[in-house]
C-alpha cells in the first residue's frame, strides 16, 4: 500500500508534467502565431516586388517600426507590472505569470512585441524558447530582495552567455526603489559587475517603480532609441 507521502509525489509529479506539457503547447502556438506575422510584415514574395518596394520606403519613412523584446527576471521582481503599466493598463491585481504573455504596444512611433516570462526557477529552462529575433532584452531586479541578488546574478550571467541574445540590447531596470532599503542603480550595477560586461554589449541600469511608474519611461526610451539606432539606422 502507497504511503499518503508517495500518493503525494505521484500527485505532484503528474502535476508538473501536465504543467510542462501546457507550457510546450502554448509556446508552440503563439510563437508560431508570432513568427508567421513578423515574416508577412517583413517580407514579401519575389512577384510582388513593388508592393516591398513601397513597405520598404515606408518603412525607411515614418512608419511605425518593430521590435521584439524579452522581459525577464526572477519571480515577483515586477516584469508584468511594468509591462502593463509602461503599456497604460490597470495594475491594481496582478497575478504570477505561470509562463509566458505577449503584449503588443505603440511606444513613440514604435510597435514593441514583448515576452513576460515568468521567473519561477521551475520554468526558467524554458527561457530559450524565446531569443529568437530578440532586439533587446528587459531584465528587472528586485532591488530591496537581498537575499536573492546572487541568484539574479547567476541567471543574468547565464542569459548574456546566449549567442542568440548576443547582440540584443540590454535595459536593467533596478525596480522597487519606492521601498525603503532598496539598492540603488549604482549598488546593483555593482552587485552585478556589470562594468565587466562584453564591451560590444549595448546597457543601460535605471532605477524604477513599477508600482508609481517613476523610472520606465526613461528606461524604455533608452531601449528603443539604442535598438533603433542599430537596427533601423535612424539618427
Amino acid at each position: 500500500m502507497q504511503s499518503a507521502h508517495s500518493n503525494h509525489s505521484n500527485v505532484g509529479h503528474i502535476y508538473q508534467r501536465f504543467i510542462t506539457v501546457e507550457l510546450n503547447r502554448r509556446f508552440r502556438k503563439r510563437k508560431a502565431f508570432y513568427v508567421r506575422s513578423r515574416v508577412e510584415e517583413f517580407w514579401e514574395p519575389n512577384g510582388s516586388s513593388e508592393h516591398h518596394k513601397e513597405n520598404q520606403a515606408e518603412r525607411e519613412g515614418n512608419a511605425n517600426s518593430n521590435g521584439l523584446l524579452f522581459c525577464s527576471g526572477l519571480d515577483n521582481s515586477g516584469k508584468t507590472t511594468i509591462v502593463l503599466k509602461i503599456n497604460g493598463e490597470d495594475t491594481s491585481v496582478i497575478s504570477p505569470t505561470l509562463g509566458f504573455n505577449i503584449k503588443t504596444i505603440t511606444y513613440q512611433k514604435y510597435t514593441l512585441n514583448i515576452w513576460d516570462v515568468g521567473g519561477q526557477k521551475t520554468i526558467r529552462s524554458y527561457w530559450r524558447n524565446y531569443f529568437e529575433q530578440t532586439d533587446g532584452l528587459v531584465w528587472v531586479v528586485d532591488s530591496s530582495d537581498l537575499r536573492r541578488l546572487d541568484d539574479c546574478k547567476f541567471e543574468l550571467d547565464n542569459l548574456l552567455k546566449e549567442e542568440r541574445l548576443s547582440g540584443a540590447s540590454l535595459l536593467i531596470l533596478a525596480n522597487k526603489q519606492d521601498i525603503k532599503g532598496a539598492l540603488t542603480p549604482e549598488e546593483i550595477a555593482k552587485v552585478l559587475n556589470l562594468e565587466a560586461m562584453d564591451k560590444s554589449r549595448h546597457w543601460q541600469i535605471v532605477g524604477c517603480s513599477a508600482y508609481t511608474g517613476e523610472g520606465l519611461l526613461e528606461g524604455f526610451d533608452w531601449l528603443v532609441q539604442d535598438i533603433a539606432s542599430r537596427i533601423y539606422m535612424l539618427d
